[in-house]
Formats: C-alpha cells, sequence, structure tokens
C-alpha cells in the first residue's frame, strides 16, 4: 500500500499538469451532466414495512383520484378576546375568505368550518381546510398569492389569522451561509495551524473542488437513481470536512519531510505513502460507516448515505492525486514564511505542544483514564430517558404562522386536534361492510384516550373506508404511543369479530413507526459497523486491543453527545442559549445519524493518530516513545482537524428549524468528545497502561489477515538518504520544479 502510493505521489507531483486537467475534466464533465439531466425529483417519505406505509399504499389503491401527497393549508380563526367566532360579522369574514380561497389556482376544495362543524365548544376558534391538486414543490406563486390575499384581508377585519399544513410551509433552514461559516472558520484554524496561506488555502481548494464533482455527479444521477434533492446534503456536509481534513494530512506530512531534508517531489512522495495509507483506510471507515446506512431499510436514508460515500471517496482521490500536483506547481509556497525567506526549513521540536501533552498523560494514566470514562459517563446518563419521534409544527420558532396555527388550535380543540390517528378499514371479507365500520369506529372511540371519532368515508366500491381518531394528548406526547400501541394490540379481536381488517396511519402513527423502525435497527446497523471497521483496524494497526479501545472511546463519545442532545432538546437545558424554543422527542433518525457520521470522522481521528504510533513503533520506538513521537507530530493536525469538523457542523446550529439545529449540535459535540477527550486522553492513556500488549496479535491471526504497509516500513528501505535525495533534487528537477527556486536547507 504505501509503495504503491508513494509511486502515486510522486507521479502526481511530476505529472502535475496532467494530473490537475483530469481533475478538471471531470468537473466539467459530471457538470455538463448535471446541466442536461432532468430535473431533480421531490423527495418521497415513503417507508416500507411499517404498518403506516402499508395502510397509505391501501388508501391510495382504493380512492383512486384521491392525491394523498396533495399540500393542504389549515386555515385557523380566532375571535378577539371575549367575542365568538360565530358572531354575523365574523362569520361573513370567514365566509369571504373560503371563497376566494376556492377560486384559487390549483385548488381541489375548500371546506367552510361552519358547515363541516369545525368550531370549537367555546366558539372562540375555528378553522377552515383548503386541499390543492399539487404538492407543496409544484404549488405556482399565483396558488400562493391568492391564499396570502385572502388571509390577510381576513386579517384586517380583526381576526387572528393562522395557516398550517404545507401550502405555505416556511422550508427549513439550513443557516444559509453555514457552508460558507465553516469555511471561514476552517481557514482561519488552518492559517494558525501552518502559518502559511498557501498551505492553509491549498485544502480548503481541493475540498471544494471535490464536492463540486460529488455534488454535479448527483444532480447527474438523480434522475436515474431517484435522489432527491435533500440527498446532497450531508454528502456537501461530510465532502467538505472530510475532503479538508484528508489534504491537511498529506500537506502535513509533506511539510515534515521537506525538514528531514527531502527534495519537494521524494517529500510529495513520502507524504502520499504515509499520511496517504492513513487517509485511504480512515475514508474506508467512514464510507463503510455511510453505506451500512442501508441496513436501517430507509431508502431516503440509504441513498444519503451512499451518495456521502460517494463524495468521502472523491475526497480521498483527490488527496492521494490532486493534492501533491498542486504540491507540485508550488513546492515551496506551503512551507512557513520563515522557511520561505531564510531558505531553512526548521524540523519540529522534541518539546512542541503534543509531547508535552502526552508526557502529562503518560505520567498519570489511570487518573486520567478515569476523569475521561467517569465525564463522558455522565454525559450519557441522560439517554436512559431518550424520547423518540419527529417534531412538527410545534418544534418551529413561533415566528412562523404554522407555529402559530399549531398552538391555537390546541387551545381551542385539544392537544391532540393536531394529530389525528387516521384508520383505514378493509372490509372486503365481511358480511355486512358498514356494520363491521362501524363497530370498529365504536370500539376505537370507547378505546381510553381517544376523545372524538369522525364519520367514516366509503370509497366507491363500498368496500373500504376511512375515518379519524382524535387524541386527547399532543402528538410527541408518550401517553399518544402507548395509546397508537394499544389500538393494534386490541385488533385482533375486533377483526375476528367484525370480518374486517383495519390499520392505523396517519403523520402521528407514521412519526411512531419510524421511530420503532430506526430503534430497532441500531443495534443490528452497531454491529455490522462496528464489527467491519474493528477487522479493518486489525489490518492496519496488527493489533487486536487497539481496535477494540477504539471501538469502546467510540461508543462512550457517541453517548456522550447523544446524552447532550437530550439534555438541551428534550430537557431544555441551555436551549435558549442556542435559539430552541421548544423541547420535545429527539428526532427518530438522530441516533443513527450520530452513529454513523460520529462513527467514520472517530475512526479517522484514531487513524491518523495511532497510525503515527504504530509507524514510530515498528521502526524502532518504545512503546511510551512511539506515544510521545504520534502526539508531536499528529497532535496538532488531529486537533485543526477536529476545529474544522466543528466549524462546519456548528454553522448549522444557527438554523431556524429544530432539527436542523438539532443535528449541527450534536455532531459538533460528538466530534469535540471524541477528538479532545477520548483520542487527546483515553487512547494515550489506555496504550500507556497497555504497554507493548497494544500491539499484540496472536501468530494465527497475523497469518490470516492481509498485510498492508499503513506505516510504510518499506519505504525506509526504498528511499534514499536525505542527502542523496537532495542530490537527486539537484539533477533530476532542474528540468522541472525547482530549476529557478532558491535551495533550502534543513537545520
Amino acid at each position: 500500500m504505501a509503495t504503491f502510493l508513494y509511486r502515486l505521489g510522486r507521479l502526481a507531483f511530476r505529472r502535475r499538469w496532467y494530473v490537475t486537467l483530469l481533475w478538471v475534466a471531470v468537473l466539467a464533465a459530471v457538470g455538463f451532466g448535471a446541466a442536461k439531466a432532468p430535473a431533480v425529483p421531490d423527495a418521497t417519505n415513503s417507508m416500507p414495512g411499517i404498518e403506516s406505509q402499508k395502510a397509505f399504499d391501501l388508501m391510495e389503491q382504493r380512492f383512486p383520484g384521491t392525491d394523498a401527497d396533495g399540500a393542504t393549508a389549515r386555515i385557523v380563526f380566532v375571535a378577539p378576546d371575549g367575542q365568538k367566532i360565530t358572531a354575523a360579522d365574523h362569520r361573513k369574514a370567514v365566509d369571504t375568505l373560503v371563497e376566494r380561497a376556492a377560486d384559487g389556482p390549483q385548488v381541489a376544495s375548500a371546506v367552510n368550518p361552519f358547515q363541516a362543524k369545525a368550531v370549537s365548544k367555546d366558539a372562540t376558534t375555528a378553522y377552515a381546510t383548503v386541499t390543492y391538486k399539487a404538492d407543496a414543490d409544484d404549488l405556482t406563486d399565483a396558488a400562493k398569492h391568492r391564499l396570502e390575499s385572502a388571509v390577510e384581508q381576513a386579517r384586517d377585519t380583526g381576526l387572528t389569522v393562522e395557516v398550517g399544513g404545507t401550502a405555505l410551509e416556511t422550508q427549513p433552514s439550513a443557516g444559509g451561509s453555514a457552508e460558507a461559516i465553516g469555511i471561514a472558520i476552517a481557514a482561519f484554524v488552518l492559517l494558525i495551524t501552518f502559518g502559511s496561506l498557501a498551505a492553509a488555502g491549498l485544502p480548503l481548494l481541493t475540498a471544494v473542488l471535490g464536492v463540486g464533482v460529488s455534488m454535479a455527479s448527483i444532480m447527474a444521477l438523480a434522475s436515474a437513481f431517484g435522489l432527491s434533492s435533500t440527498t446532497g446534503t450531508l454528502a456537501t456536509m461530510l465532502g467538505l470536512a472530510c475532503g479538508i481534513d484528508y489534504a491537511v494530512f498529506i500537506v502535513s506530512r509533506y511539510r515534515e519531510e521537506r525538514a528531514k531534508g527531502h527534495a519537494p517531489k521524494e517529500a510529495a512522495g513520502l507524504a502520499t505513502g504515509t499520511a496517504g495509507s492513513a487517509v485511504v483506510f480512515a475514508g474506508l471507515t467512514v464510507v463503510i460507516a455511510l453505506a451500512g446506512l442501508s441496513v436501517v431499510g430507509i431508502p431516503m436514508l440509504t441513498k444519503m448515505g451512499l451518495a456521502a460515500a460517494g463524495a468521502v471517496v472523491v475526497g480521498v482521490l483527490i488527496a492521494l492525486t490532486l493534492v501533491p500536483a498542486v504540491l507540485g506547481f508550488w513546492p515551496n509556497a506551503v512551507l512557513s514564511r520563515k522557511a520561505r525567506r531564510s531558505g531553512r526549513i526548521k524540523e519540529g521540536g522534541e518539546n512542541n505542544g503534543g509531547s508535552r501533552w502526552a508526557r502529562f498523560v503518560l505520567r498519570r494514566p489511570v487518573p486520567v483514564l478515569i476523569a475521561s470514562v467517569v465525564g463522558l459517563g455522565a454525559l450519557a446518563i441522560p439517554v436512559m430517558d431518550l424520547q423518540l419521534g419527529m417534531p412538527g409544527a410545534e418544534a418551529k420558532p413561533t415566528s412562523t404562522t404554522e407555529r402559530r396555527a399549531y398552538d391555537d388550535l390546541a387551545q381551542g380543540f385539544g392537544p391532540g386536534f393536531n394529530g389525528p390517528l387516521t384508520v383505514v378499514v378493509d372490509a372486503r371479507n365481511a358480511e355486512n361492510p358498514k356494520t363491521a365500520v362501524r363497530t370498529i369506529e365504536e370500539r376505537i372511540g370507547a378505546t381510553d384516550g381517544i376523545v372524538s371519532v369522525s364519520p367514516a368515508r366509503f370509497n366507491s366500491a363500498g368496500d373500504t373506508a376511512v375515518f379519524s381518531a382524535i387524541p386527547s394528548t399532543a402528538p410527541t406526547s408518550e401517553q399518544t404511543v402507548d395509546l397508537v400501541k394499544s389500538i393494534r394490540s386490541d385488533r385482533p379481536a375486533t377483526e375476528a369479530s367484525t370480518g374486517a381488517e383495519f390499520e392505523v396511519t396517519g403523520t402521528t402513527a407514521l412519526n411512531i413507526d419510524v421511530a420503532q423502525k430506526t430503534q430497532d435497527a441500531l443495534i443490528p446497523y452497531l454491529i455490522l459497523v462496528v464489527g467491519l471497521a474493528v477487522l479493518l483496524l486489525m489490518v492496519v494497526f496488527r493489533s487486536v486491543l487497539v481496535p477494540v479501545k477504539a471501538a469502546v472511546g467510540f461508543l462512550l463519545s457517541v453517548l456522550a453527545a447523544l446524552g447532550s442532545v437530550v439534555a438541551v432538546f428534550q430537557w431544555g437545558w441551555g436551549a435558549e442559549l442556542i435559539g430552541v424554543e421548544t423541547t420535545g422527542p429527539i428526532m427518530s433518525m438522530m441516533p443513527i445519524f450520530l452513529v454513523g457520521i460520529v462513527f467514520g470522522l472517530a475512526m479517522d481521528y484514531e487513524v491518523f493518530l495511532v497510525a503515527r504510533m504504530r509507524e514510530a513503533y515498528v521502526h524502532g520506538d518504545s512503546p511510551s516513545q512511539a506515544i510521545r513521537t504520534g502526539f508531536r507530530y499528529s497532535a496538532r493536525v488531529v486537533v485543526a482537524a477536529a476545529l474544522i469538523m466543528m466549524a462546519v457542523f456548528s454553522g448549522f446550529i444557527g438554523a431556524g428549524e429544530s432539527m436542523i439545529k438539532m443535528i449541527g449540535f450534536g455532531l459538533a459535540i460528538a466530534v469535540l468528545f471524541d477528538a479532545f477527550v477520548v483520542r487527546m486522553a483515553l487512547v494515550p492513556a489506555v496504550l500507556a497502561l497497555l504497554g507493548k500488549a497494544a500491539w499484540w496479535m496472536p501468530r494465527w491471526l497475523d497469518r490470516i489477515l492481509p498485510r498492508v504497509d499503513v506505516e510504510g516500513e518499506a519505504l525506509s528501505h526504498r528511499t534514499a538518504t536525505p542527502q542523496a535525495q537532495k542530490d537527486e533534487g539537484h539533477t533530476e528537477a532542474r528540468t522541472e520544479e525547482d530549476e529557478t527556486r532558491p535551495e533550502f536547507t534543513t537545520v
């Protein structure tokens, strides 16, 4: 591996024009494909394998012509204090709004609240439902403007009018400039780390090009593979973060090899052969984690994972080829300003911050280990109270009309009104379908926790019916979850007595089913991903205990991160500091997201840090000296990489949408725990206690596992001495990169 990548790095350095033009051609090709590709399809919410989805499919089959995906607008009217919505003037304003809305383009129906008896018991609140023929993404500006103008006219009469539903739904905000903020912070971190504008700019340039290639590829393939506009969100986030990190490690190792006296081309080859090997295996762990999302069985999650995995692969390829090629154009520009001015490259000293911290941990491994485990364990305690769900309008800011409509409906009709359960009855096998449906209505209506049941609506064949059941509790309440489970558990007896079958669906039931599906998939996903990664790390490090330690450290960091998410977004601790107005259940997919993404990133840091220790150990250092060497050369770069990751993820905390805030906060805090507690403290403490046993592997297992030279042991036998390489630079490079450049000496 190391020898192959060494040759690849030298080749890319020497043939830099061809490599650069090749990547530019790739970008142009996929960009052309994206421009000519059909429009990106709308996101589909299909969730195979759950009851809610089966009921939804049955509705579409038995009620043909009904567009279940059509946009809706639930217009909520609230009379001024002390007045009733049934007053003549208020009633006239409501009637006028409904008539104007019904005449709008793309409208399928508009139901008047006084005809549908959609008025609260105290007559202070009412709602009208407008249904459209097109989904929310396909509504024209004219249709939206018609509804908005009608609402404004009704407000002018003194009524409080808010609009829920999907027709005028505020689009989730990712902070708008989240990526730009992350790039700006990353540039600052890199400038401080390297002390060179070129060294800071090169990783940013190559990472942005990689994201461009990835996103253009996703857009070009969107129609063929059914990728939605949201598929590329995760690919952008991880492609940018990983692309920067991988380039940083190559550039950092290149500077280190130059400081040892190697000629530029040789330094590029050595950097690609050593740090590049770590990049390959770090990228593989990320790809395993992302591709493993397919085991959850949610198509949207599978596509997002595979697209992001592709973006990481592109980032790896660019780091191994384009980075050394760009170094070939400006071999001295990435060196520090002092080195460029003086013509002398100073090799890193023994007493930098990384080596000093390593010595501190080596002197006190037990206290550091205990403090790390206890601290992360304490932060993980809130996980025991984890409640999964899919926050809806109640999680939106109070500045949105959807949130205000939600609150008005809950106050006027009860908290469960915002989350009705839809019951689909298949009465084909019943002797008397109407009697069977009526019996099911009565039994569900008599269930504890159900406030009311709407009259059933039959299809044209008369063999299928749909009705709604209103719970007494809020959609995200644990009591509502128990209610749905209770209705389903009582189903066999009801079906046996009526001969009809029924299923429970609707947004509330769908969210409950998705939460259960992801929860059931979490353990198999963990076993698959952690198992494959442990096996991969065994191949990399030729050790049994190091991969196990890496997996345990990851579990600690991800549990601590998930506990922090629960404390902030579910318990409300410090929620106002990041703009979270309403607490509630944690997004169903959040644990899977954290496990998948953070595992891949955690293994990045593990590979980069421990690979350098392994390299020093293989080359003759004692176990404790190898730890110091690894931290001496890698700690600063790992810290910089972690700060860059945190900067990219933290940009999403400023989003207006609670779910995006949650993802940004969870990923940023997980990187913080993993990089600065697990990798910087727990890892060296455990390795110090294990000593030589850390690198132990049974002989039979050593024979079975394939050998990959990640630490570059073969390169120490193949490469010439620094002076010989310098002489090579005087001869060969005269016709290439160094003919007009000053010579550099090592001090």
